[in-house]
This record gives structure tokens, C-alpha cells and sequence, in this order.
């Protein structure tokens, strides 16, 4: 006899954590080691210690595979960074990012993966709205608390802060990829609060000539 009621999944029908763990970890090796364009779902299997099939039972493919672990990882918050002031707000993100990204893999996956954007539209939409997320989370702790304190005009435009802030350090550790020391990271503290005008105390006139 049955008492009608279904019995909980058991075996191959739970998906384990630990494996789907040790998945994602393997993918971000494999595709550091060799590039999206060369990543197969038979070698993260390998890598990671299982069967195709419990890969696939997770990911419908590569793609998917590797956007929904960049989302994760990218998912991410930052840690608190209210110092009481936008310079050491700007100091502390700066080491911040400059670890994670400092990372082999980070170093490694990123490049490619941007590459990589150029040929796939589907990594290319996922990749842009990732660093649009981003952008909002940075503007809404950073850009809004330094106006809130007046070092920063209320009618700043947010999205050209951030990029003023996180431009210089992407762009030195993904593409020219040249180390990174203390010194220069308070000195580029030091630049973009410059360039923000905190506490300049000067109104803002859009679309004004500059003077030489």
C-alpha cells in the first residue's frame, strides 16, 4: 500500500552542492587556462572530477555555464567603504579592486572574455549589464554619501564619476596590465578627487568653455 505522498529525490536526482561548487571552480581554471574560445564542457568535467552528464544536468552548455558563474561571481557586494570621507572612500575601493583583480584568474578571464564580447552578443549584453550593476552599486555608496556630506555637487552626472573612478585602474590592470604599488594608488586617489572637484566649492556651469 501507499500512502500517496511522493517520496523526496534521492542519487542522481539532488543536485549536490559540493559538485556544483567544484563545477564553477574548475570552469574558472579551465577557462583561464585556455580561453572561452577553447573551453569544453568535457574538460571542466574533468578538471572538476565528474561526468559530463552532472554538468550538464546543471548548465544546458558552455554558455550558460560560464555567464551564469561570471553573474555570481560578479553578484558579489562590496564590502563597506564609508571612511567618512570620498578620499578614503577612493583609497579603500582602489586596494579593494586592485586585489581582485590583481587575481591570475581575474587577470586572465577578463581580457578574454571581453574579447570574446565583440564576437558574441549574448556575452556582450550579459557582460554590460554586469558592469552596469556595478556602476550603481559603486555611485549608490560612494557618489551618493559624498554628496550627502557636500563634497560633491548634487547634480553630478553618476555614471561619469564612476567611470572617471574606476576607468584608470581598469584600464591598468586589464589592458596594459602594468603592476600596481601602494604609491600609485594614493596618488590616483589623490587625481580622481581632483578631478571630481571635491570641495572646490565652484558651481557647475554644463556645456562652459574651458579656460587654458
Amino acid at each position: 500500500m501507499t500512502t500517496g505522498k511522493r517520496r523526496p529525490p534521492a542519487g542522481a536526482a539532488v543536485l549536490r552542492g559540493e559538485i556544483t561548487k567544484a563545477i564553477r571552480r574548475a570552469l574558472i581554471q579551465e577557462l583561464a587556462a585556455v580561453g572561452y574560445g577553447r573551453l569544453s564542457i568535457e574538460a571542466v568535467a574533468r578538471r572538476a572530477g565528474v561526468s559530463k552528464t552532472a554538468v550538464y544536468r546543471r548548465w544546458s552548455s558552455k554558455l550558460e555555464l560560464v555567464l551564469e558563474t561570471v553573474v555570481a561571481a560578479a553578484g558579489n557586494k562590496l564590502p563597506s567603504l564609508d571612511t567618512g570621507s570620498l578620499r578614503g572612500d577612493l583609497s579603500l575601493l582602489f586596494q579593494v579592486v586592485s586585489h581582485a583583480l590583481r587575481h591570475p584568474l581575474a587577470s586572465q578571464i577578463i581580457p578574454d572574455l571581453l574579447a570574446e564580447a565583440a564576437r558574441n552578443p549574448t556575452i556582450d549584453q550579459t557582460l554590460q549589464q554586469v558592469l552596469r550593476s556595478k556602476q550603481q552599486e559603486i555611485a549608490g555608496s560612494l557618489i551618493v554619501r559624498a554628496v550627502q556630506r557636500g563634497e560633491l555637487p548634487a547634480d553630478i552626472d553618476p555614471d561619469a564619476a564612476v567611470d572617471l573612478i574606476v576607468g584608470p585602474l581598469y584600464w591598468r590592470l586589464a589592458i596594459a596590465r602594468t603592476p600596481l604599488t601602494e604609491s600609485y594608488l594614493e596618488t590616483l586617489a589623490d587625481v580622481v578627487v581632483a578631478g571630481l572637484g571635491v570641495g572646490s566649492g565652484l558651481p557647475r556651469q554644463r556645456g562652459a568653455p574651458v579656460v587654458g
